[in-house]
């Protein structure tokens, strides 16, 4: 081959590589728009497909949430049925109990007939008015006693003569007896 032939075959190749990076430039140039309105097309389809299952899924979803709230609903009212009788009761007595042991003592209350300090002073007045009685009884007795033998013992004068007389004596209840008797 001769030099000419090698020249224009580079020379051709350089004018072949110019043309396709041309070509490539002008594809480029057009894919560009071409990306971006797809991605723009995708962008859109994206919100239709979107869109078509929200549509499609909000009637199901609904349904579905009805359809728990439905099946839950009668279970929730048995599970209160059963806590208001059975636990409910023993949490309320439990709650009353507490409630008084808690509560303070009412000052009211504490003047009732059975409190301490009104047992203190009825006992305290029982026992005056027993010391009262077996006082004002022991002074009955020392009466009695000395009315009783002032009523045995003869008055002075015939005290006087019996002192002469010893035939005749008298008891501390009141009879006279002789000595033969």
């Amino acid at each position: 081959m001769s030099q000419i032939n090698t020249n224009g075959t580079a020379q051709e190749a350089a004018a072949l590589g110019a043309r396709a990076r041309d070509r490539a430039m002008d594809a480029v140039a057009q894919a560009v728009p071409a990306g971006k309105r797809a991605g723009a097309t995708a962008v859109q389809g994206v919100r239709q497909g979107v869109q078509g299952a929200r549509e499609w899924a909000a009637p199901r979803i609904e349904q579905a949430v009805f359809d728990a709230r439905e099946w839950a609903a009668p279970r929730i009212d048995d599970a209160a049925e059963a806590v208001t009788t059975t636990v409910a009761p023993a949490v309320s007595s439990a709650l009353h109990a507490t409630a008084e042991q808690v509560r303070p003592a009412d000052p009211v209350k504490d003047r009732g007939l059975l409190s301490w300090r009104w047992l203190l002073g009825a006992g305290i007045v029982l026992a005056a008015a027993g010391a009262g009685a077996a006082i004002a009884m022991r002074r009955r007795y020392a009466s009695a006693t000395e009315e009783a033998k002032n009523a045995t013992e003869p008055p002075e004068e015939d005290r006087a003569a019996q002192d002469g007389d010893a035939s005749v004596g008298s008891e501390v209840n009141g009879r006279v007896t002789s000595p033969g008797t």
